[in-house]
């Protein structure tokens, strides 16, 4: 549940695996909703309360929404129900928009989300396995992003 890093699959049933170009391709098409999966840092546990503890900032792929966590293997009720709310905000509930899954390269995450998307009724989630690795090694720009908050408490994600 917590090693999400390891090789995938290639393939992803009821989904469409894409390279870099074919991202740009879809980025530059109106409506497509690009949601990044990597899970938040977590403070680690035996820090001192009193330690001033900074996560690494996430660079994702500009215009993307971040959603952590709702790659993992088995979600909580909670984290499923902002997955799945999440999903239906930003489609504005049409199960057709074009929605681009990633996280990083050989990142379970990512796989998980869309294969959970297309179980959700989503039907045309594309998954990106190469993630902001491959991006970056494209020499492509990433931007900072903040994670999606549960319930208006960022918090909750820690």
């Amino acid at each position: 549940m917590d090693e999400y890093r390891a090789p995938t699959p290639v393939t992803l049933a009821g989904g469409i695996v894409l390279d870099t170009a074919d991202v740009q391709g879809l980025l530059n098409e109106p409506g497509t909703i690009l949601i990044d999966v990597l899970p938040q840092q977590k403070r680690p546990d035996n820090l001192p309360a009193e330690t001033l503890w900074i996560p690494k900032a996430r660079l994702g792929i500009p215009g993307s929404v971040w959603l952590p966590d709702v790659g993992r293997g088995a979600l909580n009720e909670s984290v499923e129900s902002y997955f799945r709310n999440n999903l239906e905000r930003l489609t504005g509930g049409d199960q057709g928009r074009k929605i681009i899954i990633y996280c990083l390269a050989e990142c379970w995450m990512s796989w998980n989300a869309a294969k959970r998307a297309i179980e959700y009724g989503y039907r045309s989630v594309y998954w990106y396995p190469g993630g902001t690795d491959e991006w970056v090694a494209a020499g492509l720009p990433t931007k900072e992003i903040q994670p999606t908050p549960i319930d208006g408490d960022t918090s909750q994600m820690n």
